[in-house]
């Protein structure tokens, strides 16, 4: 090497090969950036239609599974989607099967001694009965069907009415409609619009019951941290109205919002 092509201090690399270490540098940083995320698996039932579902191309959907991806994408997260049959989706959460329910669950105190909740993403909101058109209202405290390990099957459990259970919310509905069940409890925003597609057949019987103090994400004891990155993202959705809106598109403009 002459002189005059010596390495001067303080440069590493001649000029004219200055922009490759520098390239590579950047792309590694957008590779890191990309992969950064931490995936949270969210555990939902796919079947309680409009807050979870699946829908004609097979896919599931609803409110929350808008919501959720927000929430994710606010917080840094990415959402992996698990489905779970309804009566197991505590034990699963419990066993590690995924990180969080989200899966129109009320934020009730027997729950909240298993798992902790974030604060509520959905406002209380009223739980109805449905029943054959032409029953009267006593109809409530006869053979009343509902999902099994629910706030509706606690209710009735103590109500006094002969409790129907079901894997399904919709086979709660199926069984009045055969006249297997006098009567079906559950949430409005789910019965309701069942009501409305029956042609006359099903309607509204009794009281609008409120249980449950609003709709939760569910998540472990030991997952404070996860708690409190959804509880920030919630909280900045209620600040900006985007929660609202999401609601509303869901659930119609009479919806409870915050």
């Amino acid at each position: 090497m002459s002189d005059d092509q010596s390495i001067k201090p303080g440069v590493l690399f001649p000029a004219k090969f200055m922009v490759a270490p520098f390239l590579i540098l950047f792309l590694g940083v957008l590779v890191a950036c990309g992969g950064s995320a931490e995936q949270v698996r969210m555990g939902t039932e796919g079947a309680y239609p409009p807050y979870n579902f699946v829908n004609d191309a097979g896919e599931l959907d609803g409110f929350e599974l808008d919501l959720g991806n927000e929430l994710c994408s606010r917080a840094g997260l990415e959402c992996i989607w698990v489905t779970n049959e309804w009566d197991t989706i505590i034990p699963n959460l419990l066993a590690g099967d995924y990180d969080t329910i989200m899966a129109g669950m009320s934020i009730t105190e027997e729950r909240d001694e298993i798992i902790n909740f974030t604060e509520a993403y959905f406002p209380p909101s009223p739980s109805v009965f449905i029943a054959s058109a032409g029953a009267g209202d006593d109809v409530v405290h006869g053979r009343v069907a509902a999902q099994r390990a629910t706030v509706h099957a606690d209710y009735l459990a103590e109500s006094g009415a002969t409790l129907l259970e079901f894997d399904l919310a919709g086979d709660a509905v199926t069984a009045v409609e055969n006249g297997e069940a006098d009567a079906a409890l559950s949430d409005r925003d789910f019965l309701l619009p069942h009501v409305e597609t029956s042609g006359g057949k099903l309607v509204l019987a009794g009281p609008e019951l409120m249980l449950g103090a609003g709709v939760g994400i569910g998540i472990r004891e030991s997952e404070a941290e996860l708690k409190e990155k959804f509880n920030e993202a919630i909280q900045e959705m209620k600040e900006d109205g985007s929660l609202n809106a999401l609601i509303t598109k869901w659930f119609g403009e009479d919806a409870p919002t915050y």
